[in-house]
């Protein structure tokens, strides 16, 4: 869509500490040092946020299941699909067909590239109906195809989101609540894009690599991302920010660490 699916979770143990009779060295990493370690691109927290995002994009935790998922969900962006959301209307879903056909040419999406580069910007399904959404179902059971998805998520979405999240000092979940946001929003000029909602909450607080508090700081950008949020009627449900997103720091799970719990539109979710 911008917008956009399971992660088990394994957490970096602390170093063991050497034994008495051993001679001074270097002290013990810390478990806070061990956490940090952690980002969100470790693989099994990479999966956890895929099932978050997959509970408020599809209403299931199991996002492997969405590579075949396209509908037209009625927000302007015309077809909606994947394990991302990616949208005719939007560029994302142009990119997407075309990284795919360099990689296997004459694929059965390669024909809608002239269709999709007519109808991004806008909902319109011209060229595409009746068969485009049979066809992506059909590409989605090809392994090359599956792979150039989550190829142009970490791209466009998963990759930014971490690095702004680390280039801020956020830990495992600031870099989650980017991404969600970075899903849902893009990251383009538009006062509700994900650089404009960040731009929003430096009025009202500072990161922690600009010595701010990370809580602090992840509360302002919520506050920021429920604003964008309600711009739009097809997104002004913030549940999964209020049931989900802020349960996590409201605990203080600053490393979205298992067992997790939270709500999307009513339903219940856990992970671990």
């Amino acid at each position: 869509m911008a917008v956009g699916a399971v992660l088990g979770a394994a957490l970096l143990a602390a170093p063991a500490a050497a034994h008495a009779t051993a001679a001074p060295a270097a002290a013990p990493a810390s478990a806070a040092a061990a956490a940090a370690a952690t980002g969100l691109d470790d693989p099994a927290k990479k999966d956890v946020a895929m099932q978050i995002v997959s509970s408020a994009e599809n209403s299931s935790l199991d996002w492997r299941a969405q590579y075949k998922y396209i509908e037209d969900i009625g927000d302007g962006r015309g077809y909606t699909a994947g394990i991302i959301g990616f949208c005719s209307g939007t560029g994302d879903m142009l990119d997407l067909v075309e990284y795919y056909t360099q990689v296997k040419p004459g694929n059965v999406l390669a024909k809608y590239l002239p269709a999709l580069r007519k109808v991004n910007g806008s909902d319109s399904h011209a060229g595409l109906d009746p068969n485009f959404t049979k066809d992506w179902a059909r590409a989605a059971q090809d392994a090359e195809f599956r792979k150039a998805q989550d190829h142009e998520r970490d791209r466009v979405y998963f990759g930014p989101a971490v690095k702004q999240g680390k280039s801020d000092g956020v830990g495992t979940l600031g870099q989650f609540i980017y991404y969600d946001a970075i899903v849902m929003h893009g990251d383009g000029s538009d006062s509700t894009s994900f650089r404009n909602i960040r731009k929003r909450a430096l009025a009202k607080a500072k990161p922690p690599a600009q010595g701010g508090n990370e809580t602090a700081w992840l509360n302002a950008f919520l506050d920021a991302r429920v604003w964008a949020m309600k711009q739009e009627e097809a997104h002004s449900d913030t549940s999964r920010v209020d049931t989900a997103q802020r349960v996590f720091l409201r605990k203080g799970n600053l490393n979205l660490d298992t067992p997790l719990e939270w709500k999307v539109y009513g339903d219940s979710y856990r992970i671990g």
